[in-house]
């Protein structure tokens, strides 16, 4: 029976002599074994009082594949169970007086490997077989590879999986069409680059990786970013996002709901505007996005605060001297109630209301008041110097400057006329 997991074993004698153990494990095997004499058969073996032999504990490592023996028959002081369910556990043993730290081990094997020292421990027979005290052979160990770099065709696995330990995987001008479905099982996976392929649409079972906090998606072919991975897992989890030299022409509004990202790379696309609720990335610290087609920025792009920002050589326009007034009167009962549900927070959704009626309120403008508008408003540009926004900033175009043209929104004419300074 065997556990992959990291280990860590601990001396309690080190506090006595005023030394500290270095805390950090290392990938190990813990297999529960018998050593039986070489005359009798593995199975069934017994000691000279007819009982079977006493299982022991072998931990062994890549740097010692023989491994360490630990006695457990009525050698365990205690067992510390409390971060099981999170892949954590120690073993107290007597002799020698270690503890034996176990982390990153998968929750179901753990139990099932516990329940067998148990017993061990007690003296019982265990159900599962047993092996001999037989070296670990050094492919157990490339289970446990965290890391997986792929830069070309020929190297890539075609007839075996992916180990399921990794946490960063790189597979970089392979020539993918399409995301590999045995990526998607990787669920301890933190960085995932995928740069510099063909791939066009992205799977929404992405999202069930929910540990993903970095993907790079750089040089690709891709036209969109899917609302379904908005609203997926990575809205806890996503903080890198590389989506460069594609030809994505604009982002979901759901976007913005992507609330853990601090860096954002969107050169070298096809973007004709940001999401209008791109304040929303409160901790956003990195944009880029050069080399765009973007004409002007939303209002809410005041909201952010970033350290870099770079919108070089995109195609700003002019602000317009007079604005643009689209104003209903009376408000429709379309408006009137989308205004209600905002302002109010009430929870919406397409199992409550129809499809067509959530994207009228997720595609609402806001007014500088703070007031929404759907389909009644007046709409007027400014310009905004950058550094307002961002201690470091790109310039925007070979002349040096550093401002771009902002696009507001305003529910009525009071609000227009009292914000009539900012559009001068």
């Amino acid at each position: 029976m065997k556990l992959h997991c990291d280990v860590e074993v601990v001396s309690r004698h080190l506090p006595a002599l005023g030394m500290r153990n270095r805390g950090k494990g290392v990938r190990a095997v813990l297999i529960l074994c018998q050593q039986t004499p070489r005359s009798q058969p593995r199975s069934g073996a017994r000691d000279d009082r007819g009982g079977p032999h006493p299982t022991c504990l072998l931990i062994s490592t890549l740097k010692d594949k023989r491994g360490t023996r630990y006695e457990l028959k009525e050698n365990i002081e205690q067992f510390f169970t409390k971060f099981m369910d999170e892949g954590k556990a120690t073993v107290r043993l007597k002799e020698p007086p270690v503890d034996i730290c176990l982390s990153k081990a998968n929750s179901s094997s753990l139990k099932s490997f516990l329940t067998a020292v148990r017993l061990a421990h007690r003296g019982c027979d265990i159900e599962a077989p047993l092996t001999t005290f037989t070296p670990v052979k050094t492919s157990e160990f490339e289970k446990f590879k965290t890391k997986m770099v792929i830069t070309s065709k020929k190297d890539y696995p075609l007839s075996k999986n992916f180990p399921y330990s990794l946490e960063h995987l790189q597979t970089s001008y392979c020539g993918l069409v399409r995301i590999d479905m045995r990526m998607l099982c990787l669920r301890n996976l933190r960085k995932l680059d995928l740069s510099h392929n063909h791939i066009k649409k992205l799977p929404a079972t992405i999202g069930d990786l929910i540990h993903l906090q970095e993907l790079n998606l750089n040089d690709n072919h891709l036209e969109s970013f899917s609302v379904a991975l908005c609203q997926s897992s990575l809205q806890m989890s996503l903080r890198s996002l590389d989506l460069s030299k594609n030809k994505i022409k604009a982002l979901p509004v759901q976007f913005c709901q992507l609330q853990e990202l601090t860096d954002l790379k969107l050169d070298d696309n096809e973007l004709i505007r940001f999401p209008f609720k791109v304040g929303q990335l409160t901790k956003l610290r990195f944009l880029s996005a050069a080399r765009n087609k973007l004409p002007f920025l939303p209002s809410e792009f005041k909201n952010l605060s970033l350290e870099y920002l770079d919108l070089f050589g995109n195609t700003f326009e002019q602000p317009k001297v007079l604005p643009i007034i689209m104003l209903q009167t009376p408000l429709t009962l379309l408006e009137s109630s989308a205004q209600a549900v905002l302002y109010n927070r009430i929870p919406y959704g397409s199992h409550i209301i129809p499809f067509h009626l959530c994207q009228d309120l997720d595609t609402a403008k806001t007014c500088v008041c703070g007031r929404f508008c759907l389909n009644s408003f007046i709409q007027g540009t400014t310009t905004m110097n950058l550094h307002s926004v961002a201690h470091t900033v790109v310039l925007v175009d070979n002349m040096g400057g550093t401002e771009a043209p902002v696009m507001s929104y305003f529910c009525s004419l009071a609000c227009y006329v009292n914000s009539c300074d900012m559009l001068k």
